[in-house]
């Protein structure tokens, strides 16, 4: 592994040279909480982390052998959530008012998942009271600002040297869900914003990777990729973004928050179609439609 750059918030691990145009990003496998904001929850440490993808920066650490950065946070999804408009804010959440340009009334918001969320999964409420917005507006622009002009560059750097980039924003998802209209558990779920955020070439190539590595693979459904991916994903321009979505019972118990045994080979995968994904895009990228499908 090359060069680690690395903040108090969030790192990228970096290529001895970046060799594929690819970046990788984890944002919600942060698993560093500080103790004020633990202080401030009612939650205790373990249950906190219900909303935590935990482990998939490593699962999908080996991107930089095989010459692509990635991007992972350390500051926990609970706390602050770069997967979300920079201000979607609930304003009774917080003491004080909140800037005129806040995002008050999404979905994301009304579900308790802002920027700031409000609740972990199972719908648990993440604070004890209500706490001053100025620190929440903090979190944004000491947190949320830096990430995003990180992520921003590595994408900018990688079209200008390859003339195209492929952001892939790695994600996992309960073991409890299953495909709609059936009863079927997926292994993984590509995302590409129904084919708005990246050549549907590229999303089909990366479900039939999966799928020949002996996994269950679906698309766009329930998860067709979240702010990331719709805001970084230009393919009309050659800036393609896929999320993948791991399901967490294939490598972690999620009780007890361990790793299971097949950890170390759910990763290996992770590293063939990796390899597997770059190859095509290096054969056929350049043949790649421009247009969103």
């Amino acid at each position: 592994m090359g060069e680690v750059v690395e903040r108090e918030f969030f790192e990228v691990l970096e290529p001895a040279s970046q060799r594929i145009p690819f970046v990788f990003n984890s944002p919600h496998s942060g698993r560093s909480y500080p103790l004020s904001f633990l202080s401030q929850s009612r939650l205790d440490a373990h249950s906190i982390r219900r909303s935590e993808d935990h482990f998939v920066d490593e699962l999908f650490q080996n991107a930089t052998f095989l010459g692509a950065p990635l991007l992972r946070a350390h500051f926990p999804r609970a706390f602050l959530d770069v997967n979300r408009e920079p201000y979607e804010l609930d304003p009774r959440m917080f003491e004080g008012q909140l800037p005129p340009h806040a995002n008050i009334s999404s979905m994301r918001v009304a579900g308790g998942l802002g920027t700031v969320p409000r609740l972990v999964a199972e719908n648990m409420e993440i604070y004890r009271n209500r706490f001053p917005v100025e620190e929440a507006l903090t979190r944004i622009e000491s947190i949320y600002k830096p990430y995003h002009a990180t992520l921003r560059k590595l994408i900018a750097r990688t079209h200008v040297q390859f003339g195209m980039s492929v952001l892939i924003d790695c994600h996992s998802m309960p073991g409890n869900v299953h495909l709609p209209g059936s009863g079927q558990r997926p292994d993984f779920i590509v995302g590409d914003r129904y084919g708005t955020s990246a050549a549907g070439e590229l999303s089909r190539t990366a479900v039939n990777l999966l799928e020949q590595l002996g996994y269950v693979v679906a698309r766009n459904k329930p998860y067709a990729g979240g702010f990331i991916t719709e805001h970084y994903g230009r393919p009309t321009r050659g800036l393609h973004a896929l999320q993948i979505e791991i399901n967490r019972s294939l490598y972690v118990d999620e009780t007890t928050l361990a790793k299971k045994p097949g950890f170390a080979a759910l990763t290996a995968d992770l590293t063939t179609f990796i390899a597997a994904l770059a190859q095509h895009v290096e054969e056929y990228g350049a043949y790649l439609p421009l247009a969103a499908e």
